[in-house]
């Protein structure tokens, strides 16, 4: 994976800085499953989370979307909490919506769809929890 490359701590905040949005990709209703505790913890963080689960429904009190392609506003990162194999056709998706950054959480990119978003523009995150970053790597913000 030569043309992704690791990111800085700094850069890992300043990803945090900058979104807003984030699209969940495989968010869960179950709230025993880690697509459901990594994106509440980052809604109570303040950022927006739009789910999407071909299911559909609501999950975090917000409507869920059967694809990233149904999302009709701006989104800024798309997570990715789905198995590899179908981590070609997310970045791919996440291409066509404009997102600016593609986090795959730990086990579900291929080195594929990681250079493919890379060379299509997108900062690609792997391995790394979203939520345990932010954690880690955010100073808390007092409301």
């Amino acid at each position: 994976m030569d043309d992704v490359r690791r990111l800085s701590s700094q850069e890992l905040v300043q990803i945090y800085e900058h979104t807003k949005t984030i699209a969940v990709v495989g968010a869960s209703a179950d709230e025993a499953k880690v697509a459901n505790a990594i994106p509440s913890y980052l809604q109570s963080k303040g950022y927006q989370i739009i789910p999407v689960n071909p299911r559909g429904g609501e999950i975090f009190g917000q409507r869920v979307y059967p694809s990233l392609a149904d999302i009709k506003v701006p989104v800024d990162v798309v997570e990715v909490f789905r198995p590899p194999a179908e981590a070609e056709t997310i970045a791919r998706q996440a291409i066509e919506i404009g997102a600016t950054v593609l986090w795959f959480q730990p086990g579900t990119h291929t080195d594929q769809a990681a250079r493919l978003a890379a060379a299509a523009g997108l900062t690609v995150v792997t391995d790394r929890c979203m939520g345990a970053t932010h954690a880690q790597l955010v100073t808390p913000r007092e409301p």
